[in-house]
């Protein structure tokens, strides 16, 4: 049985944080964890149902939970508009942004609604111009962003020639790996401009190790119809605690990362071996996310990509 890893929050009252990828696995972890700790959380989610069975999930366990939903899909820059139009006329600033959601290695290569590789485009991309869009709510709020990144970034690269993967996608794990490398540079560039220019929000960069949740599980939608090999053997070592998290230890890095003081610009992830699972502390970050180059040259690309700009 795994042993049980825990992580201490300050008192959250009053504050309201927005957590993508929040109906299930870890950003359900992460959400119930912040309203448990008092925070009003809200859930974007493509899903109304899972997001209406997780709000209803939170507040069994949180009677006194302040919990809602909102339409998200972040492969869909229009749903993503919507969104921040939706928040915007609501006008709450918004103290944690924690921008988890993601999908992981379709089969095939798919695209987005507007066009862009699946994982590139939902996994950096949604999340790019969901943030850039919430700016003035997020410097209202003085808030922390958290960019949750992945083990495989640790041996990813940026295919700057081909960002969409139009050749070469194989069985798309590169592509994945991009995708979560992109979000750790987006995080730490995020910082390094906040601060540069006064923007009075912060970021930082966690990864949740490895633990069994639905990224490699049966998709059809994704083209994949039964658990992976590596989902089974995962759920195996988690249920008998060795080397790898649950998706409640592996929420434990990225509520780090959103809520103690003074972490931003930094890395956090499990401390186990491999950083597979273990309880959550700060990382040296990976080699390829140190890049200044490749952020600022991303952050451009990203800029052109989606339309939106932050502030200048």
């Amino acid at each position: 049985m795994a042993r049980a890893i825990d992580l201490a929050l300050p008192d959250l009252t009053g504050r309201l944080a927005v957590v993508t990828g929040a109906s299930d696995g870890i950003g359900f972890h992460i959400a119930a964890r912040l309203a448990a700790a008092g925070a009003e959380v809200l859930l974007p989610v493509r899903n109304a149902t899972k997001g209406d069975d997780a709000v209803n999930r939170i507040r069994a366990a949180v009677p006194s939970g302040i919990v809602s939903t909102r339409r998200l899909d972040l492969s869909s820059l229009a749903s993503v508009a919507a969104l921040v139009t939706m928040l915007a006329e609501e006008g709450r600033p918004i103290n944690l942004l924690i921008n988890n959601a993601g999908v992981m290695t379709p089969p095939t290569r798919q695209t987005t609604a507007d066009g862009f590789e699946l994982q590139f485009g939902t996994n950096h991309l949604g999340h790019f111009a969901l943030t850039a869009g919430l700016m003035p709510l997020l410097r209202d709020g003085a808030a922390r962003v958290v960019l949750q990144s992945s083990v495989v970034a640790r041996n990813a690269s940026i295919n700057f020639a081909d960002l969409n993967w139009d050749r070469g996608y194989g069985n798309g794990m590169s592509a994945y790996g991009q995708s979560k490398l992109a979000e750790a540079l987006f995080g730490f560039e995020l910082q390094r401009r906040s601060a540069a220019d006064g923007w009075g929000i912060t970021a930082a960069v966690s990864h949740p190790g490895i633990s069994p949740t639905n990224l490699l599980a049966a998709q059809p939608g994704l083209g994949r119809e039964h658990d992976t090999t590596g989902r089974r053997v995962i759920a195996q070592l988690s249920r008998l605690g060795l080397l790898v998290g649950t998706p409640d230890s592996a929420s434990l890095p990225a509520l780090l990362a959103a809520t103690a003081p003074d972490e931003a610009g930094r890395f956090f992830g499990p401390k186990g071996p491999g950083n597979a699972g273990g309880a959550p502390a700060e990382q040296k970050p990976w080699t390829p996310m140190t890049s200044i180059a490749d952020a600022s040259r991303l952050w451009a690309q990203s800029e052109q990509l989606t339309g939106v700009s932050f502030p200048g």
